[in-house]
């Protein structure tokens, strides 16, 4: 008769090649994205390479002329942007307001969101306001509380030394006196 295979022992094997196999293909991903990371860094640096051998080869000539044109060229992209910009606005104008009615419709419109950022932007400061203040008095009170102990044993340390000093000009009075009454007396 054939043993029959116990079903830990079937469990265990299986969850063991399981595990082998999820770390295989970790493993294989790991490698290939190393791979993909080792070829990216050495196409840049052969692009950055081929770069640096062109500006080395480059003449105070060529390098004045490739600034000026990128100067020419920044100006004209700038005019293209602005000119899209305003053809897009003024296009968009046209198709909304093309009535009178319509005009004052967007004009309560923009009225009315502007209002409303306004009143936004004032909660919004108002909150500001109250949180720089909130934090303020609590900073006062912290820093109150902490100073009060040392400001009561500065005051009692300054009564301590004003009665000590108080003490010594007494004692030095009576000192005085005594060795004036002495003087007097020998005299």
């Amino acid at each position: 008769m054939a043993a029959t295979p116990d079903p830990a022992t079937n469990a265990r094997k299986t969850n063991e090649t399981k595990r082998s196999t999820a770390a295989k293909r970790g493993a294989q991903t790991r490698a290939a994205n190393q791979a993909a990371e080792a070829r990216k860094r050495t196409a840049t640096a052969a692009r950055k390479a081929v770069e640096a051998e062109r500006e080395q080869l480059k003449t105070p000539v060529d390098r004045v002329q490739e600034y000026a044109e990128r100067a020419a060229l920044v100006q004209v992209g700038a005019a293209l942007v602005a000119r899209d910009a305003l053809t897009e606005a003024v296009d968009s104008v046209r198709g909304t307001l093309s009535s009178r009615d319509k005009v004052e419709r967007e004009l309560q419109l923009r009225r009315k969101r502007l209002e409303a950022e306004l009143k936004r932007f004032e909660r919004r400061g108002a909150t500001a306001r109250n949180r720089f203040e909130r934090d303020a008095k609590k900073t006062r009170t912290r820093v109150t509380k902490q100073v009060k102990p040392f400001t009561s044993q500065a005051d009692l340390v300054a009564a301590r030394a004003q009665n000590i000093i108080q003490t010594g000009l007494t004692a030095g009075q009576k000192a005085a006196t005594t060795v004036q009454e002495r003087i007097a007396s020998v005299a």
